[in-house]
Parts: C-alpha cells; sequence; structure tokens
C-alpha cells in the first residue's frame, strides 16, 4: 500500500510499505479518507525526531520511519470477533491515542495522561496516511450522514481547541481573549463562541491569519504590533475586559498579552504548545489572582460530544481547512508550505483515498 513516512528530519517520503495484517478481535481496519497535518508533524518535519519514536516504544513497540496522520476519516473494510459498536461500511473519525488502561491516570479517567501514551499515526503501526489504518474499536467514533468526510477529519484538533476552552470553566456571557489564530486559535474561537461566548476577541499579527480570522465573524481581530491591544479590549467591551483567555500561540509574547489583559480573578489556559520556555511576569498571577492553567490534548471519551456539536451546526470545524490535496504531493504542497513562514494555508488535508 502507499504511505507518507517519517524517517528522518526534513524526510518523509511516499512509498510502498506491506499491508497490515488481519485485525486483532477488538481491531478494526479502516481506509483513510482525508488526513489532516498537524503542527506536531510539523516539528518532526523540521527538527525530529521528536516524538516519533527512534527506539522501540514502551507500549507500541515501533519505531521509525513512522507512517504520519492522527487527524483523519476513515471507512471501516474489516472489525475483529468482538468489536460491536460499528460495522464494515462505517464513516468514522479516529481518536488517535494508543492507551494501556493500567497506569494511575488511565483508571481515574485521564486517559490522556497515560504514562505509556502511544499515538496512531506518531507512535504505532498504521497512520492516516497509509491507504490502509489498524485501531482499537474505542479509537473509532461513527459519523452521521450530516458530516462530511472532510469535517471528520478536523474533529481531533476540534477536541484539542475544546478541551483548552473547557479547562477554563467558561460561563455564558463570557468575555474571551484567544492569542493566535492557528488552526487551535481557530477553533478554541469557535467552540467558545459556541458554548455561549458573548464575544471572542482574537490578538493575531500575522496578516494572513489575520485576515482568515476575520472571516470566522466572532468579533474584533487585533494586531498587537500595530495597535494597543489593551486600548482595542477596552473599546470593544465598553471597559469590562477579559474574563477568561486561551493562549494558542505557544509564544512568551501571547502568553504576555493574557496575562496583562485578563481581568482579576481571571482564568488563562495554555493551549498552544511552547517550544521554548517561555518568560513571564509571575507577580501579576499573585496581584490579579490569575489562574493559570495547562491543557494537554483532550478528554479520549469526547469524540461523539464533539460530533454531535458539529452536526448541530454550532462548531462549525470544517471552517479551518483552506487547502485539500493528493497524498502524492504532501511534502511540496503540504509540509513545505505549512512550514514557510509567509505561507497562505491554514489547514491542509491529504485526500488519501482517491
Amino acid at each position: 500500500m502507499k504511505a507518507a513516512r517519517f524517517h528522518g528530519q526534513k524526510d518523509i517520503r511516499v512509498e510502498e510499505v506491506a499491508r497490515p495484517g488481519a485485525p486483532r478481535p477488538d481491531e478494526v481496519v479502516v481506509e483513510p479518507l482525508y488526513c489532516g497535518i498537524c503542527g506536531t508533524d510539523l516539528h518532526e518535519y523540521m527538527v525530529g525526531a521528536i516524538v516519533t519514536p527512534t527506539k522501540p516504544h514502551p507500549l507500541t513497540g515501533v519505531t521509525n520511519p513512522q507512517i504520519l496522520g492522527h487527524e483523519f476519516s476513515a471507512r471501516i473494510i474489516e472489525v475483529g470477533t468482538d468489536v460491536t459498536t460499528v460495522k464494515v461500511g462505517d464513516r468514522v473519525s479516529i481518536m488517535p491515542a494508543i492507551v494501556c488502561g493500567k497506569c494511575d491516570p488511565c483508571r481515574t479517567g485521564r486517559g490522556h495522561l497515560c504514562e505509556l501514551f502511544a499515538c496512531t499515526g506518531l507512535s504505532a503501526e498504521t497512520g492516516g496516511l497509509g491507504e490502509i489504518a489498524v485501531l482499537k474499536e474505542y479509537q473509532v467514533a461513527k459519523l452521521p450522514d450530516s458530516i462530511s468526510d472532510i469535517a471528520g477529519a478536523v474533529v481531533e484538533p476540534a477536541a484539542v481547541a475544546a478541551y483548552g476552552v473547557d479547562r477554563l470553566n467558561m460561563k455564558g456571557g463570557d468575555v474571551v481573549l484567544v492569542t493566535g489564530a492557528g488552526p487551535i486559535g481557530a477553533l478554541s474561537a469557535l467552540y467558545a463562541s459556541a458554548i455561549g461566548a458573548s464575544q471572542v476577541i482574537i490578538s493575531e499579527p500575522n496578516p494572513y491569519r489575520a485576515a482568515f480570522a476575520k472571516t470566522l465573524n466572532l468579533g474584533p481581530v487585533i494586531d498587537p504590533t500595530k495597535q494597543n491591544l489593551h486600548d482595542e479590549i477596552m473599546k470593544a467591551t465598553d471597559g469590562h475586559g477579559i474574563d477568561v483567555a486561551v493562549e494558542a500561540s505557544g509564544s512568551t509574547p501571547g502568553l504576555t498579552s493574557c496575562i496583562d489583559e485578563t481581568r482579576r480573578s481571571g482564568r488563562i489556559v495554555q493551549t498552544g504548545l511552547h517550544t521554548k520556555p517561555a518568560t513571564i511576569d509571575a507577580m501579576k498571577l499573585s496581584e490579579k489572582d490569575i489562574s493559570l492553567i495547562g491543557s494537554w490534548c483532550y478528554l479520549i471519551t469526547d469524540w461523539p460530544r464533539i460530533i454531535r456539536l458539529a452536526a448541530a451546526g454550532k462548531y462549525p470545524i470544517e471552517k479551518v481547512v483552506t487547502a485539500t490535496i493528493d497524498i502524492d504531493d504532501v511534502v511540496a504542497k503540504g509540509f513545505e508550505v505549512l512550514t514557510n513562514p509567509n505561507g497562505d494555508q491554514m489547514k491542509v488535508l491529504v485526500k488519501v483515498k482517491k
């Protein structure tokens, strides 16, 4: 079968590999339909290996080269003997986390923090950028007819964004600041609006991403390098300010803006991943009684809820998709475009099945 495999830094190859074997009793075999390229994939490509295993993974036993792709929709083509929740022909969205089920986090309902955490498309035998993938039954969620294959591939990043916002305990009517309008920032803004934010304000210095954010029609989009962020927020909110903030840029300036602009006793969630230590004025956390909250991944049980919210039209997750490409173009039109600082794409999906 054809697959896009990560061999090392700047080395992704579309090549022929052996098809996986028959499913175990608790597994399903799928044909990936659309697969997103994630920021994690981009980090692997630019400076990896980081997450992909260079020695046998303790849970899955795999090593590089790794078939990439952990944000994908698929069609089921075979099921194991013990599978009961889906059948051949069903369209599904993939929850890519692979967990041990035995460690303390798993036993206490926090599987996303599994001590042996692995991920389809990063540390597993198969991935969404291959023509066939094998998954555990718990990794697939059926898509209703009202959800497209494209939207099905965006459920994973949509769940990342939703979990971050949920960590804030946001209330209906809250004013939300999102710093960074990449795919996760945009999805965070859409989710906050879906669950009742009165206003979502986005801070984004990149002209392309700022222009894209404006098309979401959620509220003001401010360039903090050209405008006074505080003044613009006060103007937009009639002096009320920010109740809760999502830091989605993974940058010190973004986090600083959240700390500066969030009201006293407000809450900030760090959803964007920092690739190096951030510098903050920690005294402001104390002076303003602010809660700074971490966010990792998503609840592995969240797929049906996110799918229902998207199917109801309240969480239009497909809006972040700006291009679809063929798997043969995954490097030139996918990874190279998305790692270009002057690139003009947000979320690129690979059409795996022709």
